[in-house]
């Protein structure tokens, strides 16, 4: 295959923001590839150009520094992709005497919506500095357990049919990532770099209120945020009891202890790279951490001491830079007991988690595993297969230039880090937390418990929209706050709630150390459901083919429940998607039944017959806020990046929190992923058969399934929370029976569903989900 290629220039900023006011309806368009991420499989990628001499073409785009890009043809696991933009990228890991190079190539740099999953941009690393070949994917699986970050795994990449080499593919914290996991995009965003000439480093330094002295450390990927990402050093250098507000500091608290923890000096707490900050919907900043290849002591040189030597990384100080000026990233906030005794807890539980259980190792021999026969035929790699068999266990090479074992520096790593005596001390034991009635009523007050000893501070942390940041109520042992006795160890608080389910944890302490429940708060937390009498249920953003309106067309709806045995009047009710809008849509004079359902079309088409709201739902995230006539919140929904023809609703039906689903129009929610109401099988489930085994299972279960016709099969498994972990059969298949094995590899212990949808050529569609429990790590 060939395809006509040209050097293009990078899009103006005129493009850009064509670009960016397209963006949110072109999501709905974009090419998607299942499963893109997925690290149980490798990717293939084929680039074409018409020059063949292009590898000394994207040398000399290189060298020139202005992002030029060689415009060619993609193929990506079979699908094709027009006029993608390409150039080489990177800084110690890309050489022009190299044929193996780390690739970025943009899918949408001539056609706008050409996504992967929603990204534009992708990201393909060289594996450089790695003999294990495992670093990256692993340190991201790792992060995703405590923080946002993005998805790792791997790709062959072929030029002009010439197979190049194995590569890491990183998932872009573009805007779709800022969609899926702050739901905005449009906020201050930037990338932590720094100017290798610059006279000396920078750790979140205040350079003081002008934007120039900051170029050399960071790069703006916004319309905006200068003034903002410098108030966040003022803060934090001057008016540091105020740090809160402008910081996510739970968050920068779970990146300390990561990037020390696991000796990721190639980062912002000694090289001041490799990082973004992005500006939350609550206006504060938020770390998220990014190139990961020399994370476990790859990178070995420690700013102020020089090369590290094996024990030194082994006994690398777990408050490093506390004390250091340069660095008030590590300075003005481990010097801050409380901060200090929450990092602790923090990287307990990573050391619990990850290192004390084996579970690093065992899952880096797993990906050694899927990647093998692809590091024995890349004839480019950096280093044997021998060194690719050995660096789990043990370094490979001497002198300055070895690359540690993972298993080498971690396990005496980890033993000397429990062996300190911050990490001895008796810290606060949380048996049970509680909020109670449940399911909760907006507008009204919850008691929340918690079973606690050895504490002398509790607090709760409580919101009410995942957009926004935990607030805290302190907790009280005094027998006054719904608590029973005074001194019992029960910890009580009363809050009053809006509208919204509610997510909480607690946090104990004393003098010497604390405790989160959950442990991996903030990234989990408990749930406590709040339901009305008439609550929002379900909606579809990206309507293409489920359901038409009563005029025949495709568009988006939401549904209304009524939990209560009594009809409901909801004349002069509001429904809106902005919340600086309460009123921007009134129903009129509608009674929702009983126990019954109510369907909105959010379409702006006021003119045709049923319920019809002036606005439409935007597929990329977005808000629903239900109100009384009054403008009292009533119900509220907020939402990141929607799915074609894929709902998001409540489960339980009516009183649950809200996950992705298969739709179930005007009926109830009577499945975790969403089974199709019964009336929408057609008799049909008696000769279609989904049945795992075994279920539970440690490591993985073999999937069975029959098909009594021929039908195009979509057989994929979520997590508990409607997320997308895998695609396993995406075909058009023959009538018999089939099995697949499948392995939630790297993923929590817990509940997971394995769900098939079937169309066959005549009839309707059948969609089966059978739960799986998974057992250990």
């Amino acid at each position: 295959m060939r395809a006509a290629s040209r050097i293009a220039f990078p899009v103006t900023n005129l493009r850009r923001h064509t670009v960016l006011v397209c963006g949110l309806w072109l999501v709905a368009c974009g090419l998607s590839v299942a499963g893109f991420f997925d690290l149980e499989q490798v990717n293939e990628i084929r680039l074409y150009f018409a020059e063949s001499n292009w590898d000394e073409i994207l040398d000399s785009l290189y060298a020139r520094g202005l992002e030029e890009r060689l415009v060619g043809t993609a193929v990506i696991n079979g699908i094709r992709f027009d006029s993608v933009g390409v150039r080489y990228k990177g800084y110690s890991s890309y050489n022009p005497n190299r044929k193996k190079n780390p690739f970025n190539i943009k899918l949408d740099y001539i056609k706008p919506g050409q996504t992967i999953e929603g990204h534009g941009t992708l990201r393909l690393a060289n594996i450089y500095k790695d003999p294990s070949c495992v670093r990256e994917a692993l340190s991201y699986e790792i992060t995703r357990k405590y923080m946002p970050a993005g998805r790792s795994n791997y790709a062959d990449i072929y030029v002009n049919d010439t197979l190049i080499g194995l590569y890491s593919n990183n998932e872009d914290p573009d805007k779709h990532f800022m969609r899926e996991h702050f739901y905005c995009d449009e906020n201050a965003r930037f990338k932590g770099r720094i100017e290798f000439d610059s006279v000396k480093m920078m750790g979140w330094k205040y350079l003081g209120p002008d934007s120039i002295p900051y170029l050399d450390y960071f790069e703006l990927e916004s319309v905006s945020g200068w003034p903002e990402l410098i108030a966040l050093f003022d803060t934090l250098n001057n008016h540091n009891e105020a740090l809160d507000r402008v910081l996510d500091v739970d968050r920068l608290l779970w990146m300390l202890a990561f990037d020390i923890l696991l000796v990721n000096l190639d980062s912002p707490i000694n090289t001041a790279q490799n990082y973004y900050l992005y500006r939350d919907a609550s206006n504060r900043f938020n770390p998220i951490v990014w190139d990961l290849n020399e994370s476990f002591g790859a990178f070995r040189e420690l700013y102020g001491t020089g090369l590290l030597s094996l024990t030194q990384m082994q006994q690398l100080d777990p408050f490093l830079r506390s004390a250091d000026t340069q660095y008030p990233i590590c300075s003005k906030v481990l010097n801050d007991a409380r901060r200090r005794r929450m990092f602790v807890a923090h990287a307990r539980t990573v050391i619990a988690d990850v290192f004390t259980s084996n579970w690093y190792r065992n899952r880096a021999l797993e990906i050694q595993h899927i990647i093998d026969a692809h590091v024995q035929a890349d004839r480019n790699k950096f280093y044997t297969y021998n060194d690719f068999l050995n660096n789990v266990t043990r370094s490979v090479g001497s002198g300055p230039l070895a690359i540690v074992g993972l298993t080498e520096l971690m396990n005496a790593r980890t033993a000397w880090l429990l062996s300190r005596p911050e990490f001895q001390a008796s810290a606060p034991v949380v048996s049970d937390a509680s909020g109670a009635p449940y399911p909760a009523r907006p507008n009204s007050h919850v008691q929340f418990l918690a079973r606690i000893q050895g504490a002398d501070s509790v607090w709760l942390g409580l919101r009410q929209n995942p957009a926004l940041r935990f607030v805290r109520a302190v907790m009280y042992d005094d027998g006054l706050h719904g608590d029973s006795s005074a001194n019992d160890g029960l910890y009580g608080v009363r809050v009053r709630l809006a509208a919204g389910n509610v997510e909480y944890y607690v946090y104990a302490e004393n003098p010497e150390a604390g405790t989160f429940f959950p442990a991996r708060a903030e990234r989990e937390f408990l749930t406590l459901p709040v339901a009305n009498d008439v609550v929002l249920n379900e909606f579809m953003a990206i309507n293409e083919k489920t359901v038409q309106d009563p005029s025949g067309q495709y568009d988006d709806w939401i549904e209304l429940y009524n939990n209560s045995s009594q009809p409901v009047s909801l004349d002069d009710w509001l429904l809106t998607n902005d919340s600086t809008n309460i009123t921007r849509w009134a129903f009129p004079d509608t009674t929702i039944p009983a126990r019954g359902y109510l369907v909105v079309w959010a379409d702006n088409d006021l003119n045709q017959p049923g319920l019809h709201a002036n606005f439409k739902l935007a597929g990329s995230s977005g808000i629903l806020l239900l109100s009384d006539p009054d403008g009292r919140p009533i119900d509220r929904v907020t939402y990141g990046p929607q799915f074609a023809d894929i709902s998001y609703g409540r489960y339980p039906n009516g009183t649950g929190r809200f996950i992705l689903m298969n739709p179930t129009f005007a009926a109830a929610n009577d499945s975790g992923v969403g089974i199709a109401d019964p009336a929408y099988h057609r008799g049909q489930t008696a000769d279609y058969r989904l049945d795992p085994h075994p279920n539970p299972f440690l490591r993985s279960t073999t999937i069975h399934y029959a098909l009594p016709v021929r039908s195009a099969v979509l057989l994929r498994i979520f997590d508990v929370s409607g997320r997308l972990c895998s695609t396993l059969v995406d075909a058009e298949q023959s009538p018999g029976s089939y099995e697949i094995t499948h392995a939630v590899q790297g993923q929590p212990s817990g509940v997971y569903f394995a769900q098939i949808a079937a169309k066959p050529a005549k009839g309707p569609a059948l969609v089966l989900t059978v739960k799986l429990a998974k057992t250990g790590q």
